[in-house]
């Protein structure tokens, strides 16, 4: 069984990569809604997930090094919805919750555990 590379996942360095060039330049530049509102919160998942699950490696929270789970994506989607949509904007008046934020966090999550187990799904898929 291959080992997860947390800060070597290509997936993260992409998305991390990804969310500071629209954080930079791109979501001013575009003016697009997408850009300047939703594209960052789909990367969320796949740039967060692998620094809390080496962090948790660490600490011994966390006892092996397969890929991210569906169970782990899930928890820390519900976690960091809760904390982002629900309790930050009743503690920082600057924060909205918005739906939308928590539908990109779901799909940015979804995505990227397809990504991590694209190579089970295919062998799945040929049997």
């Amino acid at each position: 069984m291959r080992r997860y590379p947390y800060l070597a996942d290509p997936l993260w360095l992409g998305a991390c990569l990804l969310y500071a060039v629209n954080r930079g330049w791109w979501r001013e530049a575009s003016g697009l809604p997408f850009f300047t509102g939703q594209f960052n919160d789909l990367l969320l998942l796949p740039c967060a997930l692998p620094v809390l699950l080496w962090v948790q490696r660490r600490l011994g929270l966390r006892e092996h090094d397969r890929f991210p789970e569906p169970g782990e994506v899930a928890f820390h989607f519900v976690v960091w919805s809760v904390i982002a949509e629900g309790i930050g904007p009743r503690l920082f008046p600057w924060a909205v919750g918005d739906l939308r934020d928590v539908a990109a966090y779901a799909l940015g999550g979804m995505l990227a555990g397809l990504w991590w187990h694209r190579s089970g799904i295919a062998r799945t898929a040929g049997a």
